[in-house]
């Protein structure tokens, strides 16, 4: 099958759909060089968009002609203008039979007055585009299925984005935005030249964070064309470029001229949002479905991600680690990355992480955007109501949808997703972005129900899961290993129940015990690892191995779980 996908090359972005790290090709158009940097548009990958943007002297924003500027849009939109980048407004898809443009158009201008940062930033170029035919106008088309190419865009990077204003006779600068590695050259280095020229055995200063200068020499230098990494002898200012021979550079740090090592200013990352415990996993299957499952090749696992995962915190916490990252979905790319690599592990529930400023605790708050059609108002506003969030705005897009914003605490959003898409049938769409801290509010309620627990080890039989189905909504079917103390379904009332699935029908003199085989059991739900993680809560934990998801207790043994539970209520 043909890869349509080309930017976006790895398994779980192909998979979910969505840009999780940021890739930068070059392409030449006449006499120019168009350097092209694709980044996230997901906020909880935020810190990719921050350690580009930096390589940009220009954004081009391409909107679909039919659903408009998106939430996720807002972010990094605003991200680049922060930056002072030059913005060129790009409508793709307008040979979409629901197209709206004349309405996009105001959407878009009604953006840009929320976010621009100056006047200058408001006089944008549009153009228009159907992108997976290769074709753009300067004006809207009459006919989109006309003959056209991309030479509008290209002229739009060259005319309407400032070329780069770099000193390229001064001493090297070049900060680190990303991090490559290689089985035969080891580490790249990648950035733009900031200042001067880099070549090939140059020796150059690697200016770490904390001030320390450590001497080193350029190995090979690459450049970006294409989807290929060409060696080259030498690059100048403006050039984006990896370089090998600098194994100590980081992300954030400078390398520099030998004789004049001069830092450029550090890239400012935000703080993590979201925490969760991640160790070795104690259950009674623990070792036979993973690869590595010691503290110590966890440890060193997690070491190597935050070379390149500049967004990521780890912190060592008893067994295992305190893992802080952006949002959900980034620690769950975290994790199911782990998990093709043939980690076996286990998972706490998510917290938020929350600062003290000055004598007073603050959490992280998020701005959330929901949009929904109109029968499911009601549901929506019921369950959010009852996570303390604010309705701060309601209107109706162009495709009739209700779009509502809502502010609210990040902890409010751990598990919020799931119980969306069950109640609005699969419809909901929902994007959310930081939005700052506030004072902590009193704990939230309990949203879920109980969990069905397995109080045997063995294998699930038909006969036993036909009577708990009856209590609610199971996690398993027959034929499945499980062990005491490990979670095999949602129970109907808000505490948990504890029950043997491995009972068997004992022969009898009234029936066989072959007659098992005619049960008829309801489908079992198999849970995704986003809703696994949603699922747990505090003393619960999520097992992940390269091949299962158990959910499970913290504490197996349940008169043990008894005797903590009273200790916690005293």
């Amino acid at each position: 099958m043909e890869q349509s996908l080309i930017m976006d090359s790895g398994d779980q972005e192909h998979e979910r759909g969505i840009t999780i790290t940021a890739k930068q090709t070059s392409v030449y158009h006449g006499d120019y060089k168009i350097n092209i940097i694709d980044t996230p548009g997901h906020a909880d990958f935020s810190g990719e968009v921050e350690r580009t943007l930096n390589m940009a002297d220009g954004v081009l924003l391409i909107i679909d002609a039919q659903e408009g500027p998106m939430p996720q849009t807002k972010f990094v939109l605003s991200k680049a203008l922060e930056l002072g980048l030059q913005p060129v407004v790009i409508i793709n898809k307008i040979d979409k039979p629901a197209r709206r443009v004349s309405e996009v158009i105001e959407e878009i201008a009604d953006l840009f007055l929320e976010l621009a940062m100056n006047e200058r930033q408001l006089h944008y170029p549009v153009y228009f585009a159907v992108g997976r035919d290769g074709k753009a106008w300067c004006e809207l088309p009459d006919n989109p299925d006309a003959n056209a190419d991309l030479e509008p865009i290209f002229d739009a990077i060259v005319n309407d984005i400032p070329a780069p204003d770099l000193d390229t006779d001064g001493s090297l600068q070049l900060l680190v935005a990303s991090l490559q590695y290689d089985s035969f050259l080891g580490k790249y280095a990648i950035g733009r030249v900031n200042r001067g020229a880099v070549r090939g055995r140059l020796p150059v200063t690697l200016v770490k964070r904390n001030g320390e200068m450590i001497g080193s020499n350029i190995d090979k230098v690459f450049c970006f064309r294409g989807l290929k990494r060409e060696e080259v002898d030498s690059a100048i200012a403006g050039d984006i470029v990896a370089l090998t021979g600098v194994p100590d550079a980081h992300i954030g740090e400078t390398i520099a001229d030998r004789d004049n090592p001069e830092a450029l200013p550090v890239i400012d990352i935000e703080p993590p949002t979201i925490s969760a415990y991640l160790g070795p996993n104690t259950s009674a299957m623990k070792g036979r479905e993973g690869q590595f499952n010691s503290s110590r090749q966890i440890e060193e696992r997690l070491r190597r991600e935050l070379e390149t995962n500049v967004s990521l915190r780890v912190e060592e916490e008893g067994l295992g680690f305190k893992v802080s990252g952006r949002g959900e979905l980034h620690l769950s790319v975290l994790i199911e990355t782990l998990r093709r690599e043939g980690f076996e592990f286990e998972v706490g529930r998510p917290q938020v992480v929350t600062i003290l400023d000055g004598n007073v605790m603050k959490e992280p708050v998020e701005e959330l955007i929901v949009e929904i059609s109109s029968e499911y108002m009601g549901v929506v506003s019921q369950e959010l109501g009852s996570r303390r969030a604010n309705l701060i705005r309601q209107d109706q897009t162009g495709n009739g949808t209700i779009r509502m914003t809502y502010m609210l605490p990040t902890r409010a959003l751990i598990g919020l997703r799931n119980l969306l898409l069950t109640d609005t049938r699969g419809t909901v769409i929902m994007n959310s972005r930081p939005h700052g801290y506030q004072p902590m509010v009193p704990v939230l309620p309990k949203t879920r129900n109980g969990a069905i627990i397995a109080t045997e080890a063995g294998v699930t039989t038909p006969y036993a899961l036909k009577m708990c189905e009856s209590r609610g909504e199971l996690f398993v079917g027959p034929g499945v290993q499980v062990y005491q103390g490990m979670i095999v379904g949602l129970y109907q009332r808000k505490d948990d129940i504890r029950m043997n699935v491995c009972k068997t029908k004992h022969l009898t003199n009234m029936r066989s015990s072959s007659s098992d085989g005619t049960v008829q059991l309801t489908p079992f739900t198999d849970l995704s690892l986003e809703q696994c993680i949603d699922f747990i809560e505090e003393d619960e934990l999520l097992e992940v191995t390269p091949r299962s998801l158990r959910l499970r207790k913290c504490i197996l043994d349940p008169s043990q779980a008894r005797r903590a539970a009273k200790l916690s209520a005293i």
